[in-house]
Parts: structure tokens; sequence; C-alpha cells
């Protein structure tokens, strides 16, 4: 058993350890106990690696982390022992272009917003699909989100659920300035380009999952697109997403 080196740090025992990209590549399988975020930052790293990710929930709703925190040996057990299902989710990747340059770039598993720096206002900014201009919009920013993201701030936006099997993405503006504009579901294949307009009077930003955030200035372009990169997501048999959906967000029961 490897535990990784922050982990260990705090356990103070002597064990093995790694960190993240290490464990990448020496391990099968990585067992994340946490939340939601905490599942993320692992799982844009061992996506790289095409390590199997499992999750032990100790987060609030936890939609990535299947096993509950007071019984989980069981099922891990089950899961060491082959008993389990895979699922493959898609990341997403993100550059920021500067006069025809990259200047920064990640991956996330969720969504990349783009949004002001520091505190809420409206921005201006254009996008393209496939080169093909869509609109310009004013709002306090944009989330361009996966299937698997779709239950996270894209949801709270007003963003429709995606099933994670869809190969697609969904662009939700954040609180836009006109009553027409409504989210938009796309081909996952598709090149996502928001132009930030140069009349923006502050510098903004990309934050992919909520934890990496990518500089921007007026007149950068952003390129959001799917990654080659796939998360490999171990279940227990017998996973339903549905009852993940009921369960998480208090939809009703069979009534017959």
């Amino acid at each position: 058993m490897i535990v990784e080196e922050r982990v260990s740090a705090e356990l103070g025992n002597d064990i093995c350890s790694m960190d993240l990209p290490e464990m990448g590549e020496h391990c099968d399988l990585a067992i994340v106990v946490g939340g939601d975020g905490n599942m993320l930052g692992a799982a844009r790293v061992l996506a790289r690696f095409d390590v199997a990710v499992i999750g032990v929930n100790r987060g609030n709703l936890g939609f990535l982390t299947d096993l509950p925190p007071d019984n989980f040996e069981d099922a891990l057990s089950k899961v060491l022992d082959g008993e389990f299902e895979t699922e493959h989710r898609f990341l997403l990747e993100a550059e920021v272009h500067r006069h025809g340059k990259i200047t920064s770039s990640n991956t996330a598993v969720n969504e990349a917003v783009l949004h002001p720096g520091k505190i809420a206002h409206m921005i201006q900014f254009e996008v393209y699909i496939d080169e093909q201009f869509m609109y310009s919009q004013r709002a306090d920013g944009m989330i361009v989100s996966t299937p698997t993201g779709s239950t996270a701030y894209s949801l709270s936006a007003g963003g429709s659920i995606l099933t994670p099997n869809l190969q697609a993405l969904i662009l939700v503006p954040m609180f836009p300035h006109t009553l027409s504009c409504r989210p938009i579901v796309v081909d996952a294949c598709s090149n996502i380009k928001l132009v930030v307009s140069p009349n923006n009077d502050e510098n903004l930003e990309v934050s992919c999952d909520g934890h990496v955030h990518l500089a921007v200035l007026p007149g950068d372009e952003i390129f959001i697109r799917r990654s080659n990169e796939r998360l490999r997501l171990i279940h227990p048999k017998g996973h339903n997403y549905f009852h993940v959906l009921r369960n998480k967000l208090g939809w009703g029961s069979k009534l017959f």
C-alpha cells in the first residue's frame, strides 16, 4: 500500500509514501477518501496515467465518491476481489491564448469557468463553436461543463443534468444580461472558443474545477475542448446513476 505524501505526513507513520504523479506511475488503483473536491484533485493527475479510482465519501453530496464512510470495508473488499464496474469519464482541456500564443493551460473533470478575477462583475465576451459565431454575451461569466460536472456548478447555475454516458458539453451563462439566453448542449467533439472583449476593464480568470486558476486579460482567447485523457472510475457492482441522483438530490421515490 502506498499513501499520498501529504496524508502520510499527517499520519506520522512509517509507511511508503509518494506524490500523486509518482503514485500514477506505480499504482493500479487509487482509493480517495474525502469529498468530490478531493476526488477532482486526484482525478486530474491520475487520469494521465489511466489509474482506476474509487472514492470513500467524507464530504457533502459526493456524486463521484460511491462508498459510504460508515461501512465501506465490505464494499471495498468486494471491489478488491474483482467485483466492480468500470466507467470512463472524459476531461476538458482549457487553454488561454494571447497574441496567438498559449500562455497557460490545464485540465478539468467538472468544468472550466470564465469569470471576473475578484468580485462578481458583468463581463463581455463572444462564443464560437467550431469557429462558428454563436453569440456575444454580457454576463458574470460562462460555465463549460462535462456530463460529470453537470451535477456541480452548472446545476447550481440552472444547467441541465447530463447522464455520464453522453458525449456532450453544456454551456451555461452566469447571470446573463438578457432574458433570452439559455444553456445549450453541444457535441463533446466541439471546439469552444471564448473571445474576451478588449473593453473589459479588469483582469479575468478561467477556473478548472474551482482548483486551478488561469489568468486572462482583456482581448485573450480561451479554447476549451475534450481532452484525450479519461478518468477511469470504479463502482461497486449494481451501481445505478439514477439511484445516486435520487439519493443526493432528494428526488421522490416510486409511488407504486
